[in-house]
């Protein structure tokens, strides 16, 4: 039983950093479609598009952060908290990278037909983001309350 318990702290230690890696790489999928599509259908302006596209890969410079913030010494007594921590907070940052990415598309085709809306375009996005920062955050905070 002990095994399985390190094992899960181990599983939670490096939890945020591949599902915040896996959700940046769902989330500049989608974005990079659109911006493919895009550059087929405008003349320039090509390198906002892969910008926008790039957004999520944010997810997993969070994700590295709080897998560097998690104690490193995986013992009984702190292996559930760990667990509990980096699966939930790097499940928020696999979601939300996903859905940025749907925004960042939604973006991108929108200001691709009318231009001046590409900045306004992007809010939805940027509140996606604003809501993996708080699980960042709070991810980070949580962190130094670990027990060693």
């Amino acid at each position: 039983m002990e095994m399985i318990v390190l094992t899960l702290g181990w599983i939670g230690l490096y939890a945020p950093l591949a599902l915040g890696a896996i959700g940046s790489m769902i989330g500049c999928l989608r974005g990079g479609m659109a911006a493919c599509g895009a550059m087929l259908e405008v003349e320039g302006g090509f390198g906002r598009f892969v910008g926008v596209a790039a957004m999520p890969s944010s997810q997993t410079i969070y994700g590295i952060v709080v897998t560097m913030a998690l104690p490193t010494a995986i013992t009984t007594g702190n292996s559930p908290g760990i667990f509990a921590l980096g699966a939930l907070s790097g499940l928020a940052l696999l979601f939300s990278a996903m859905a940025q990415g749907s925004g960042c598309a939604a973006a991108i085709n929108a200001s691709q037909n009318k231009p001046e809306v590409f900045g306004i375009s992007l809010a939805p996005a940027a509140l996606i983001e604003g809501f993996a920062v708080f699980a960042f955050v709070f991810a980070l905070v949580l962190a130094g309350r670990l027990p060693e």
